[in-house]
């Protein structure tokens, strides 16, 4: 069993940054795959970013590949996500997730346990 807190949410105005973070508690969290999904209003939750527990391989959206990195640190159990070059249409709710076969997986239902998410909200 894992428990994941996210925090890091806020107002950030379009072009500001923000890094959200993940911390997990419970079972080895160093083999687990972890990664950020979002859901904006009205909208299906999205995949974000995703980093492998094996080789630290990631993977990103094209929506915000070069601007988003996605990093662990496992001495922290703690995943971070830092959003640069912030735009209106990253308001979401993030939520992290942690995938027991410690893969960097870009598919919502591989994902076993999940946060309860924390609120970024981008002005323009």
């Amino acid at each position: 069993q894992v428990q994941l807190v996210e925090s890091g949410g806020g107002l950030a105005q379009a072009g500001g940054s923000l890094r959200l973070s993940c911390a997990a508690s419970g079972h080895r969290f160093s083999d687990y795959g972890m990664g950020w999904f979002r859901r904006a209003p009205g909208k299906d939750r999205d995949f974000v970013a995703a980093i492998a527990w094996t080789n630290g391989g990631t993977t990103y959206a094209d929506s915000v590949k070069g601007r988003f990195t996605i990093s662990r640190d496992n001495a922290k159990n703690t995943v971070y996500l830092q959003m640069n070059s912030l735009k209106p249409e990253d308001t979401a709710v993030y939520y992290c997730a942690a995938d027991y076969m410690g893969r960097a997986q870009r598919i919502l239902r591989e994902y076993d346990y999940w946060g309860q998410g924390t609120q970024v909200t981008v002005s323009s």
